[in-house]
């Protein structure tokens, strides 16, 4: 099973403003491999939290592709019609092996708690991290702490003419 994160941090390393906010964000960028990456992936991992905010968005971004939403609260999921959204709770670990035996092999990790919590359990084998040019001095962070050291190898960083700088890391042993 390989895991990977594929987000976007203000340069200040910040995921959304504090109350979850994505206003930020460009409205439209250029390509930047986001639609590649989406058609490696087999399906989405993301909290509670990120999902309400995805359900804000309008349209569903994901089309069919299964998105499991982990929560420890939640009995059951309201869902956009036509998509395919599964609750789960566990750790990491457990949410991983699951999905392996139904058959999943790339998993896209989403939400700074989530992404934090599959970083700590070592679940996580690559980031890649779009950079936008702005500042916003608080918000939800994408790292927390960690209990140790987690090596990164760098394999590619992109620049794009709106500004947005991409780098590519595979999380180390």
């Amino acid at each position: 099973m390989k895991a990977s994160v594929f987000i976007a941090t203000s340069i200040d390393g910040f995921i959304a403003r504090p109350d979850g906010a994505l206003d930020w964000l460009p409205d439209n960028c250029e390509p930047h491999g986001y639609e590649e990456f989406m058609d490696s992936v087999d399906a989405l991992v993301m909290g509670r939290n990120t999902f309400e905010i995805v359900l804000g968005f309008g349209a569903w971004p994901y089309g069919k592709k299964p998105v499991i939403v982990l929560s420890t609260t939640l009995q059951e999921l309201k869902t956009p019609q036509d998509a395919v959204c599964h609750l789960m709770s566990g750790t990491p670990q457990e949410i991983v092996n699951s999905l392996a035996q139904r058959g999943i092999n790339h998993l896209y990790i989403d939400g700074g708690v989530t992404i934090q919590g599959f970083l700590r359990a070592g679940m996580i084998q690559r980031l890649i991290i779009t950079r936008i040019p702005v500042l916003l001095g608080s918000g939800i962070p994408l790292f927390g702490t960690m209990p140790q050291d987690i090596r990164l190898e760098h394999v590619a960083t992109r620049s794009y003419p709106s500004g947005l700088v991409q780098s590519e890391y595979l999380v180390g042993d």
